[in-house]
């Protein structure tokens, strides 16, 4: 899918994904994700039969984040994803994942991370633990952040960006994968986030 040192070592992100705030901190700055203005994105990859890969993205998400570099610890993050936006750029498929085969979207309309906390692993490198519910079913997971940069845009805002990825087993959260085959039983994200300071 994304190379290894792309993926490596933030939202989700995550998804994501992905990222709001479950607590306000101190000295930290509060960022809503811009997710309208195409600067995050939430992506994936899945085995196809073992023979390649599926790959796609979740278009419509929300979130907001929490960070200060001076203390990075307490970074917080929290997203909402539309599971109903998700595109394979194949509409079959698209309509086939988002059945009660797999994602039951009619049920479960919406995916969110809420995260827990956050370790420092190295300069601009951490981790971000948090809990991820989806298809019904809530798990802890942990997404490997980098941090790509922050600084000032041209239309007086002041703006961070993070990178990260994460590997969710399938089953954790209740979805069959057998009509998948046995090397779809995990689903790589890759999550870039961009906030804007508010």
């Amino acid at each position: 899918m994304f190379s290894k040192s792309l993926f490596k070592t933030a939202t989700s992100a995550a998804l994501g994904a992905a990222v709001l705030l479950p607590m306000a901190q101190a000295n930290a700055a509060d960022y809503k994700i811009d997710s309208e203005g195409q600067h995050a994105f939430i992506e994936f990859k899945i085995s196809h039969l073992g023979y390649s890969y599926v790959l796609g993205s979740f278009e419509d998400f929300t979130g907001t984040f929490s960070y200060d570099a001076d203390a990075p610890e307490d970074a917080s993050a929290n997203v909402e994803i539309d599971v109903n936006s998700i595109d394979t750029h194949h509409a079959e498929r698209d309509k086939h994942l988002l059945s009660d085969d797999f994602l039951d979207a009619s049920q479960y309309p919406t995916a969110t991370f809420e995260s827990t906390g956050f370790e420092s692993t190295g300069e601009g490198e951490g981790e971000l633990t948090g809990d991820l519910t989806l298809h019904g079913q809530t798990q802890s997971i942990t997404i490997d952040v980098d941090h790509i940069g922050g600084g000032d845009d041209p239309w007086g805002n002041y703006r961070e960006g993070f990178e990260g990825e994460t590997t969710l087993t399938l089953s954790d959260f209740g979805i069959d994968t057998s009509k998948l085959g046995p090397t779809a039983s995990t689903v790589d994200m890759y999550l870039v986030i961009e906030g804007i300071r508010q």
